[in-house]
């Protein structure tokens, strides 16, 4: 049992980008949905799609597809957990520093919903830092 999907979720996605595969499937979350189309719009995924398979119990799933750079690569080179279960971080509007120089984006769960550090500079809003991406 995972106990951290958003570290299960980030991990499965850098391990798709090393090993070239183009999709990861997910269990379903909507807080994972929400950062998966927060991706999408930074251009980290090129797709989000909510799967459900019905049989004996309902399961539902989510597949995001990488998005690809022009030699075919995915554009996800990395990514760090910043805030963890057992340690949770949370910081003001104000240490929404950029990442990797404005190639990457820090993912940010305010009061708002999910947002980038572009977005909570310009917004001024504070919140748990999930992780680093670039």
């Amino acid at each position: 049992m995972v106990t951290d999907r958003v570290g299960d979720f980030i991990i499965r996605l850098q391990n798709a980008a090393l090993v070239g595969k183009s999709e990861v499937v997910v269990p379903y979350s909507s807080h994972l949905v929400a950062i998966a189309k927060k991706l999408r719009e930074l251009g980290f995924l090129a797709h989000v799609e909510t799967k459900i398979k019905e049989g004996e119990e309902v399961k539902r799933s989510f597949t995001a597809t990488l998005a690809l750079d022009e030699h075919g690569h995915a554009r996800l080179r990395g990514v760090k957990r910043i805030s963890k279960p057992g340690r949770r971080l949370y910081a003001p509007f104000t240490a929404a520093h950029r990442v990797k120089g404005g190639t990457g984006a820090r993912i940010i769960s305010s009061s708002v919903g999910i947002i980038s550090d572009a977005e909570a500079r310009k917004n001024r809003f504070g919140g748990e830092e999930l992780f680093e991406i670039w």
